[in-house]
C-alpha cells in the first residue's frame, strides 16, 4: 500500500493574523476555521493548508479532551509549494511585486519547469512552480 495523495500540510508562524491575512487576501485561500493562538486553516485546492502557532501546537490535550492530538510543531522557517501553470507563475509574479512582496528567485529547472520563490509573514519560504519538475 502507498498513500494516494497528501491531505494537509502544516506551516508554523509567529503571527496568525499576519498569516490569515496573507493566505486568504494575497494568496486567496477559503478559510475553514480559526482557534484564537493557535491555528488557522485554509481549503487549498483538494488539500488543507493548516498554519499553526508552533508553542501552543507544543502544549498536550488534557486527559478528556474532545479531539485528542498529539503534541507537534515545528521551530524555524518552512517551505510550501503550490501547483502553477507558467502563465499562472507570471501573473502570480505580477501581483506579489504590485503588493511589495519579494521574489527571491525565478528560474527554470534543468529538466524544465519555472518556480518563484518568496517568503510569507512568518518567514516561510513559499514557491509556485510548474507540476513538470516532478514529472508530473
Amino acid at each position: 500500500m502507498t498513500p494516494s495523495a497528501i491531505l494537509e500540510s502544516a506551516l508554523y508562524v509567529t503571527d496568525l493574523d499576519a498569516a490569515e491575512t496573507f493566505y486568504r487576501d494575497v494568496l486567496g485561500l477559503s478559510l475553514i476555521t480559526r482557534v484564537e493562538g493557535r491555528h488557522v486553516f485554509f481549503r487549498c485546492g483538494q488539500g488543507v493548508l493548516l498554519l499553526f502557532n508552533a508553542e501552543a501546537t507544543k502544549i498536550p490535550p488534557a486527559p478528556a479532551a474532545r479531539l485528542p492530538v498529539p503534541p507537534h510543531g515545528a521551530v524555524g522557517q518552512g517551505h510550501l509549494c503550490f501547483a502553477a501553470t507558467a502563465d499562472e507563475i507570471e501573473q502570480w509574479k505580477t501581483r506579489l511585486t504590485t503588493l511589495g512582496i519579494a521574489i527571491e528567485a525565478d528560474f527554470e529547472w534543468p529538466n524544465g519547469g519555472r518556480s518563484i520563490y518568496f517568503r510569507d509573514p512568518s518567514g516561510n519560504s513559499i514557491e509556485f512552480a510548474e507540476p513538470r519538475i516532478w514529472g508530473l
